[in-house]
């Protein structure tokens, strides 16, 4: 029989082990991991909501598009009319969803790349089958029936490197961006993906605009080649270099001068007086305004890299 021996208080004894009992040093260590990933494994209920209505309204979008054009539709609008509407529905939705989560406190990597797939689909998808729907509709009247053929398959070409684009655009963001807060974001590098298609999306609202007015032949096809074009540029400038003025943080987020309060007044008057035309004529000019300043300071110095006006600012991605 093995008998224990019993050690006195004064006894140099140290233990190997000791039990683990709860509420212990290392297990208030390991709390806050796990509450950090059961909270990875989360998304906040709100912003996401937004984030996936902007995904809807790109797959809408996608389905109006593939709808007859005599499909008798409210205001006896056009299919592709509603399409592009719904774009810039998104481009709402995308311009809320992040916000609500930075004013709630409730970002999450999940959330951003919800975002990232949601702008795939709106405004990389969506205004690409929008483009190539309006040249299949309109053939080209000066074409011959081979030459109209090969004009569809070059479109159809050329929609795919727009969405291909998109993608490198959106995944060169995730990659690149390292200050999360969009306040601190003056500059996007290369076009961003919603000016991209709201670019497209203005200009086919125009073009069915006209097109209620004008059956001319000539116009339709001449217009059908311009769309195949601008839809080949806009891509090359959303994965190119070129700097983008963020909009909403230079000129309405804070305080600002009264001359941008009246420039903004000026603009929200042109919109309620043509609203086709002068949206068409506002992200056409935004497009092209990277491409202008960088042609212009390369005229006058010599240099073939842009210089923004603030040297320190990140890229940033809207919606």
């Amino acid at each position: 029989m093995v008998r224990l021996r019993h050690h006195r208080p004064d006894d140099d004894f140290t233990p190997d082990f000791e039990p683990q009992q709860p509420g212990d040093a290392d297990d208030e260590i390991r709390s806050p991991t796990r509450r950090q990933r059961a909270r990875e494994k989360t998304m906040a209920v709100l912003p996401s909501l937004f984030t996936i209505a902007n995904a809807l309204c790109g797959f809408f979008a996608i389905f109006l598009a593939s709808r007859p054009v005599d499909a008798k539709l409210p205001f006896e609008w056009t299919p592709l009319t509603y399409s592009a509407l719904f774009i810039f529905t998104g481009m709402v939705f995308d311009a809320l969803d992040g916000r609500i989560a930075r004013m709630t406190g409730q970002t999450s990597d999940l959330g951003e790349q919800l975002d990232s797939m949601s702008d795939m689909v709106t405004f990389g998808v969506a205004p690409a089958f929008l483009a190539v729907r309006l040249t299949v509709l309109n053939n080209t009247p000066f074409l011959s029936y081979q030459q109209d053929q090969y004009f569809d398959r070059a479109a159809l070409i050329v929609a795919m490197i727009y969405v291909a684009c998109t993608a490198l655009r959106l995944a060169r963001f995730n990659v690149e961006l390292e200050n999360p807060e969009e306040k601190d974001h003056m500059t996007f590098k290369g076009l961003p993906s919603p000016g991209a298609a709201g670019t497209i999306a203005s200009l086919i609202l125009l073009h069915q605009h006209f097109l209620a007015r004008n059956n001319d032949p000539g116009t339709i096809g001449a217009t059908s080649i311009g769309m195949v074009l601008i839809l080949l540029l806009v891509a090359i400038a959303m994965v190119s270099s070129l700097r983008y003025s963020h909009v909403m943080n230079r000129y309405v987020r804070g305080r600002a001068h009264f001359e941008t309060i009246a420039m903004i007044v000026c603009v929200l008057l042109l919109l309620a007086i043509a609203p086709q035309k002068s949206l068409a004529a506002m992200l056409v000019i935004y497009a092209l305004s990277a491409p202008v300043t960088w042609a212009y300071q390369r005229l006058r110095t010599g240099n073939t890299q842009v210089v923004d006006s603030a040297t320190d600012e990140e890229d940033a991605e809207t919606g």
